[in-house]
């Protein structure tokens, strides 16, 4: 949410989170996509609220697993790992890996509902690659091993950095741009 709220910084209307407004849907990720997890979370919450509702899926994609862990990226390996847990995980998977073959990206698709149906999605990808270990203290999930194309970690980043070179952030600043032309 803290990311959500500072991509969101210069949008021309209110932010309000679900808890802001006393909702606490638990919606349940089922679609085999990052757009339909995005459409799913973001119809519900147009519903409860009556208000337009943005929610987001992204993941990682690694090219030694096939494109995976992708849209399940927060369930890789189970329910007892913890983001620790998947990074220490993922990194195994990849032992023997040779550099030129660790190719990833992030993918982020960003769902704009309203109530009464209407729904637009907005998807942003960041090319990268996996590091043999991880680096940095900031940022979440796999960022300490995600490497940027100038070899940095993610992790590494600047909250600045971060959001204007990111999946997430590029598609939340799509969305903006549209909500804007909406608005007129």
């Amino acid at each position: 949410m803290r990311e959500l709220r500072r991509l969101l910084a210069d949008a021309p209307f209110a932010i309000v989170a679900p808890a802001d407004l006393g909702l606490t849907l638990d919606v349940a990720e089922t679609g085999a996509t990052y757009a339909e997890n995005a459409a799913l979370k973001a119809r519900a919450f147009a519903e409860a609220s009556g208000l337009p509702a943005l929610a987001d899926d992204s993941g990682i994609e690694v090219d030694a697993l096939g494109g995976g862990p992708g849209p399940r990226s927060a369930r890789y390996g189970g329910p007892g790992l913890d983001n620790a847990g998947r990074t220490a995980l993922m990194l195994r998977e990849l032992a023997g890996v040779p550099d030129g073959q660790r190719g990833a990206r992030y993918r982020a698709v960003v769902a704009v509902a309203r109530p009464g149906g209407r729904l637009d999605s907005f998807e942003g990808v960041w090319e990268g690659s996996i590091g043999h270990g991880p680096r940095g203290s900031g940022g979440f999930g796999y960022d300490p091993i995600f490497r940027t194309p100038d070899g940095r970690a993610a992790a590494e980043l600047s909250a600045t950095e971060k959001d204007a070179l990111s999946h997430r952030g590029q598609a939340v600043r799509a969305a903006l741009r549209a909500l804007r032309a909406l608005r007129g």
